[in-house]
């Protein structure tokens, strides 16, 4: 008979060499365990150490610790739970959605609502910009993106003709005629700008047959052109314009600008009004013309000013650039037109720097009845792509680098008026139809040219004894840009191919130009003439072979 051994509580001893986990009876593959060796942890010393069960540790048996520590992760299939870091925790925090407090909520859509503000005003302002921009600008609206240098002439300078007429002035006689007329000269590297007006009673001949005829004054030219209402009769009236007064004053003009009474009202309204210095002419201690009172039945004066800065708005800046002293009572304006050309520059050059102030461009209602003003009532042949190079020019251009030439000037007056044709007229200081003195002092004022500017008269002498050889010659030197004061025969005698006397010194910059164009050496000695006191160089031109 079998010995059995004892059982305690229904725990049945281990059978010896039975292992932990093991099979009981190996003999009952149904109730056969899967060896747990290779699927389940042992943890001994307190979790920090793992290892198979059925391993041995060396040096350690195996106590009731381990396996009290190992029989509660029997059932549990899952990982350990790992330690978390404080970053980790910060980002688990973080996406607890947390209740937003209501001032919270007000302060998010306020933001919203300025955001949504500030897009539909630029959208409107890009909108109005627009079609504003298509109205006065040639080309496509995108060029707007470009920065396209202005166009030049041979001296680097970009030159714009300015027209003003009335045609919006109901009732107006002469709407169509330019009563102003101002040709502006920019500079694009040295910046710097230079303008003067075209008198617009300056008679002239038109070259072909207008309503006064075929010559007559020059501000009936623009209307002469043709009578077209369309964008195509418009661009054509700018650029026969540009060309015919630019033959006249000796310039190459390539941009034509049209605008009106309108413009220079609510332009100045538009930037909150203009300082003008106002300065009543030949000593007078102001300024008065009673020619617009009509307006307010004779109880108003909208042109009467002593002399000093005033502060325009758009109706009595519009009223002091018409104002020419032509109906009594009137004083500050004996000048009459010439006059008024000076106030109208003056109102131009504060308008332009009202415009470009910070207060006036960060201004959106200011801003947007500029850009109203102008698409409504200016013209121009510009083009869209030229646009930013015009603004940073003229943001860059400072008020003491823009000069205000004038045609009768105390020293030089080149126009004066008299009666020609049976009317009141403005005419060259040289002559009816004699242009010369006018351009040569436009020359010598706008060019970078020293030898322009220094203007030194020359006598220049025939000794080659072929008629109209000297005649020939000057012409080549008046359109290098020097000063031809006389033309003449050489006295009888035998010259060499170009002799140069110098009377006088200075004027370097002319002697040493036409040393090197005619490869010799100034003579300082006296010349083979008696020459005007005024003249600095006589040239003969001698053998021609």
């Amino acid at each position: 008979m079998n010995k059995k051994n004892a059982s305690t509580d229904g725990f049945i001893p281990r059978r010896s060499g039975d292992q932990l986990g093991s099979l009981h009876d190996k003999r009952n593959k149904r109730y056969a365990l899967t060896d747990m060796s290779e699927n389940r942890p042992l943890h001994t010393n307190g979790g920090d150490i793992t290892r198979p069960i059925g391993e041995p540790q060396e040096g350690r048996g195996l106590g009731r610790s381990d396996i009290d520590e190992s029989l509660n992760d029997i059932d549990d299939d899952k990982e350990p739970i790992k330690k978390l870091s404080r970053r980790q925790r910060r980002r688990l925090a973080g996406q607890v959605k947390r209740p937003i407090s209501l001032a919270r909520r007000i302060v998010k859509w306020l933001i919203i609502l300025i955001i949504l503000a500030a897009l539909s005003a630029g959208g409107y302002m890009a909108y109005k910009f627009y079609n504003a921009g298509n109205s006065i600008f040639q080309g496509s609206f995108l060029d707007i993106l470009k920065n396209q240098a202005l166009k030049q002439d041979s001296n680097g300078r970009s030159n714009f003709l300015i027209l003003g007429t009335s045609e919006d002035d109901k009732g107006h006689d002469g709407a169509n005629l330019t009563d102003s007329m101002l040709v502006v000269s920019i500079d694009q590297t040295s910046k710097n700008v230079y303008m003067f007006s075209v008198p617009r009673d300056l008679y002239v001949k038109y070259g072909t047959a207008c309503t006064a005829g075929y010559s007559g004054k020059i501000n009936a030219y623009f209307s002469c052109v043709n009578d077209g209402t369309t964008d195509e009769a418009e661009q054509d009236r700018l650029t026969q314009t540009q060309k015919f007064v630019g033959n006249i004053f000796g310039m190459d003009i390539q941009y034509g600008v049209h605008v009106n009474h309108t413009v220079i009202k609510e332009a100045v309204d538009a930037v909150g009004g203009v300082d003008v210095d106002i300065q009543g002419s030949n000593g007078d201690s102001g300024v008065l013309d009673r020619n617009f009172d009509w307006r307010c039945k004779y109880t108003c004066y909208l042109v009467k000013y002593n002399n000093g800065v005033h502060h325009l708005d758009g109706e009595h800046a519009l009223y002091l650039s018409m104002a020419r002293g032509d109906v009594a009572p009137t004083y500050g304006l004996g000048n009459s037109n010439f006059d008024r050309e000076k106030n109208q520059q003056k109102i131009l050059m504060a308008l332009k720097d009202k415009a470009m102030t910070t207060g006036t461009l960060t201004n959106l209602s200011s801003v947007m009845k500029l850009i109203d003003t102008f698409g409504a009532n200016l013209r121009t042949n510009i083009q869209k792509a030229e646009i930013r190079t015009i603004a940073q020019v003229a943001s860059e251009v400072k008020t003491a680098d823009i000069f205000m030439l004038s045609l009768v000037g105390v020293d030089n007056s080149v126009v004066t008026t008299g009666n020609y044709a049976g009317a009141s007229v403005v005419m060259p200081s040289a002559g009816i139809y004699d242009y010369s003195e006018i351009q040569s002092f436009i020359k010598k004022n706008i060019t970078s040219d020293p030898v322009v500017k220094e203007a030194a008269p020359i006598e220049v002498l025939n000794g080659t004894g072929q008629t109209g050889y000297g005649q020939t010659q000057a012409d080549k030197l008046t359109a290098a840009g020097y000063t031809v004061l006389k033309v003449d025969n050489a006295p009888d005698g035998t010259y060499d191919k170009v002799e140069i006397f110098q009377i006088g010194t200075g004027n370097a910059a002319t002697a040493a130009k036409l040393s090197k164009a005619y490869s010799v050496t100034i003579k300082t000695t006296k010349p083979p003439v008696l020459v005007a006191g005024d003249v600095k160089f006589v040239i003969i031109f001698g053998a021609t072979s």
